[in-house]
């Protein structure tokens, strides 16, 4: 049995992210961290209830994080995911309620727990990770890796010409991961635009299934099917948490990837965010850091048509 915690700042497609997980065979998530970014701390958590009460079963503990980055202010994204983070379309109404403590120490906890067995899939902004290991940097070394949704992968960002909205919002936060020495697999945004994404033949079906949990997916990703649809011109909803995820529980769903060395910047405003991955040995010099071993394991390359197909008969009846 693999032992997760899942760091999120749970908007639509964070929340489909956490039902594969919920409902993976062989992982057993020991812990749900809440973060601000799609929306503020309190919205995250209250939607992360959601989506857990939705699945149901034997659910994990949900913790409070961080409810802003280690040196800026915060930043959201309501303007792709809704004022509420899960399309506007009144489905946050949990009964249960988070656990007392804090998520920082929740994951200390945990990783002295499960010593050189502990994986975290963070689909947030890197803060309370980053956190944890400024608190507790030896204990943080026994985590076995972290699967990543930040960065624009190969290409460029999609929040500012050159960064991804998880690493803009705390860009200090992911350099620190980044340096942890932690095994880091990243899923970029580039990923999840194509075939990756849902298309309107898949939106359809969702919708006509019945399902509860399709239901609960289409409508939370409505703002972000609308933004997707105007800014491309023809129906989608990009699944960049859901990939990692998919990473996470199912390495045959990665076709391509390669060790890179992550740069992150936080130091020039212009670029504040970028994650530049070198490419290791190159000729030409790039300020030395074209001779650091590789810090990450980037995927290039998933398997579309395999991750939609696990992930539909997880949705449908």
């Amino acid at each position: 049995m693999r032992h997760f915690i899942i760091d999120t700042d749970t908007g639509g497609d964070d929340a489909l992210a956490l039902m594969m997980m919920l409902m993976g065979s062989g992982v057993q998530v020991e812990a749900v961290t809440t973060v601000f970014g799609n929306v503020d701390l309190e919205q995250a958590t209250q939607n992360a209830l959601a989506t857990l009460e939705l699945v149901g079963g034997e659910l994990p503990p949900v913790y409070k994080g961080a409810s802003r980055p280690l040196l800026r202010e915060p930043l959201t994204t309501v303007h792709a995911h809704g004022s509420d983070g899960m399309g506007d379309c009144g489905l946050v109404h949990p009964h249960i309620a988070p656990r007392e403590g804090h998520a920082v120490d929740v994951i200390c906890q945990l990783a002295k727990r499960f010593p050189g067995e502990l994986e975290i899939l963070m689909i947030g902004p890197a803060t309370n990770v980053a956190l944890a290991l400024m608190k507790e940097p030896e204990t943080m070394q026994g985590v076995k890796h972290i699967y990543s949704m930040g960065t624009g992968g190969y290409s460029l960002g999609m929040e500012t010409a050159v960064a991804e909205f998880n690493v803009l919002v705390d860009a200090e936060a992911y350099d620190a991961v980044l340096r942890s020495g932690i095994p880091l697999t990243i899923a970029g945004f580039d990923l999840c635009l194509g075939e990756t994404a849902f298309s309107a033949q898949d939106i359809d079906l969702l919708n006509q299934s019945g399902s509860a949990l399709a239901s609960f997916v289409v409508q939370s990703n409505r703002v972000l099917l609308e933004m997707a649809t105007a800014r491309l011109g023809y129906p989608t909803v990009p699944l960049p948490d859901a990939l990692a995820a998919a990473a996470a529980l199912w390495p045959d769903t990665v076709l391509e990837a390669e060790d890179r060395f992550c740069y992150t910047c936080y130091r020039e405003e212009a670029t504040y965010g970028q994650v530049i991955p070198f490419l290791p040995n190159t000729i030409a010099t790039a300020g030395g850091y074209q001779n650091q071993p590789a810090n990450a394991r980037l995927i290039k390359r998933m398997d579309a048509a395999l991750f939609k197909e696990r992930v539909l008969k997880m949705l449908l009846p």
